[in-house]
């Protein structure tokens, strides 16, 4: 079995929220702009914390922001 990765879809959700810039995501979540730019890459996985603030943040349920096969 290969290796799975948690896909995400916070760049869409960015730019629908008024095209939030990864700055602005990364301060309201309380992390780094690198941090998001890693998820948004998908060489992160985020802490299940950190998934359900983005979700928040969002005001979108957990599965419409990440999904892992």
């Amino acid at each position: 079995m290969g290796k799975q990765k948690i896909k995400n879809q916070i760049r869409r959700l960015r730019f629908e929220a008024s095209e939030m810039t990864q700055a602005e995501l990364a301060e309201k979540a309380g992390v780094t702009r690198q941090t998001i730019i890693a998820l948004e890459a998908q060489k992160y996985s985020p802490s299940l914390e950190l998934a359900f603030r983005i979700s928040k943040i969002f005001d979108v349920p957990l599965e419409e922001v990440f999904q892992y096969n």
